[in-house]
């Protein structure tokens, strides 16, 4: 699925590919979260190589020859993940990025596989976040197994014409200059956090110990802390007695009524307490569970006043990945998001792979309201959750819908929000809505909703009636 121009009817909001060079079992089976977990004791730090693109000989004669960037094949250091970034993340990519590498340890070379040229998934406008002067522009990063060999060529869009003259029809070719500053990213996500970085957030996370409980609620603009370590900033969740803990536990109605009551002490109302509307808390892979290297990160988090809504993505990564695989998928894309496009953090607050495993994403502590950078104009008040997989054309396991309904139902429900009903967001400038125009969305909306993109895939989006009336239903509504 290619990414259609952003003046167009959409533009796809892929955040990685996954097409292993191998032949993984594909059967969408439920797994433990133990079993997702990174090996124990593993120390690989992980890394990026950045290499910038030289112009090709074009094979059209009607392109200009800077119209047509890559490298030639070349061996490089072990990398998984690919991407290709430019200078201006206001620039779009109008063309056709295209990619082949070659496995470790093999001669045999991949067929050209196609990364996304979307802009979609991204900070709000103006926010501190998009104009901190690190961001860029990027395709999609594209996951391509454990490779050692990569050839990649971009290729600008011919746009051509007829025009009616005087004289009869001629057909004029013009092509929109390709984004200044064009590199190619290749990504080793690594196999676990190194052990200095831990130590470091947990040094911070001591020194601002006091600063852990739940902020207090701001909307404008958003309220950015100093640092915590990860761990810290989920401190109080029932269950989590371990800080060090790879997965917040799942509670049952009881507990989480009674995390809810202690959690939000003096802000629910008689009628609240008396029915609370809130599903069974799941259990949740922390970010050390899947090995998120905490130096990464900004060491701050922002938060916003609520969770209004929840937006579905799709990350567009090929449906032949192990469940096993998803922890090292997650930390790739958290690498490109923060090394290579400049962000923050991973974009998605949450990720939920094709067995039903949910992941914390974002840092911040998975029962408040972190500002993602998911839904480009729709961060504020809202929640964004990425399914690992590509739903245009394919139905999502039963496992992924049943999945996103218990965590919608029970973060949704730590705010009060009605998975079916709708909610008022405030723009924050995009494709679709202008910055500053109140938009009435669904509580549970794809992605599509609030800005011009395909995702989260048909098949995904279709699903969205049935995933919110089971939320609403597991709330006890």
């Amino acid at each position: 699925m290619r990414g259609l121009l952003a003046s167009s009817v959409g533009v796809t909001c892929a955040a990685a590919l996954a097409l292993p060079l191998t032949s993984p079992a594909v059967a969408a089976r439920p797994v433990s979260p133990a079993a997702v977990r990174p090996a124990a004791g593993a120390e690989a730090l992980g890394g990026t190589q950045s290499l910038p693109l030289a112009p090709l000989a074009s094979r059209d004669r009607t392109l200009a020859p800077v119209a047509e960037q890559g490298l030639p094949r070349r061996d490089v250091r072990r990398f998984s993940l690919v991407g290709v970034i430019w200078d201006d993340p206001d620039t779009i990519l109008h063309g056709r990025v295209q990619v082949r590498t070659r496995a470790s340890g093999r001669d045999t070379w991949s067929g050209w596989q196609d990364l996304e040229t979307h802009d979609d998934d991204a900070a709000d406008p103006g926010t501190a976040e998009r104009t901190s002067g690190r961001v860029h522009g990027g395709t999609a990063p594209l996951w391509v197994g454990d490779s050692d060999g990569v050839e990649v060529r971009v290729r600008a869009e011919a746009d051509r014409r007829t025009d009616d003259t005087a004289r009869g029809s001629r057909t004029a070719t013009t092509t929109a200059p390709l984004p200044a500053g064009l590199r190619l990213e290749l990504v080793d996500p690594g196999e676990s956090a190194p052990e200095l970085a831990r130590q470091d957030t947990a040094a911070a996370g001591a020194a601002h110990r006091a600063l852990a409980p739940r902020p207090a609620p701001t909307d404008e603009p958003p309220e950015d802390l100093p640092a915590v370590d990860a761990s810290e900033a989920n401190a109080g969740l029932a269950g989590l007695t371990d800080l060090d803990a790879t997965e917040i536990p799942a509670l049952d109605r009881q507990q989480t009524e009674e995390e809810l009551f202690a959690l939000r002490a003096g802000e629910l109302t008689d009628r609240q307490r008396a029915k609370p509307y809130i599903g069974p808390r799941p259990s949740i892979v922390t970010r050390r569970g899947w090995g998120a290297d905490e130096g990464l990160r900004e060491r701050g988090f922002v938060y916003t006043k609520k969770v209004k809504a929840a937006f579905v993505h799709h990350t567009a990564s090929g449906n032949g990945y192990r469940c096993t695989q998803a922890p090292s998928l997650i930390r790739g894309i958290y690498r490109y998001h923060v090394k290579s496009m400049g962000w923050r953090d991973i974009g998605y607050n949450f990720l939920v792979d094709k067995c039903g495993n949910i992941y914390e994403g974002r840092a911040g502590g998975v029962a408040k309201p972190v500002l993602g950078a998911h839904t480009r104009g729709f961060n504020s008040n809202s929640m964004g959750i990425a399914v690992l997989g590509s739903y245009g054309s394919r139905k999502p396991p039963a496992a992924v819908t049943k999945a996103v309904a218990r965590l919608t139902a029970w973060k949704l429900g730590l705010y009060g929000a009605n998975p079916k009903g709708r909610t008022y967001l405030k723009s924050g400038g995009g494709n679709l809505y202008p910055k500053g125009r109140k938009v009435r969305l669904n509580v549970i909306s794809g992605h599509r909703d609030g800005f011009a993109t395909e995702c989260p895939g048909w098949q995904l989006y279709r699903k969205l009636g049935s995933t919110r009336t089971t939320a609403a239903r597991l709330q006890g509504r």
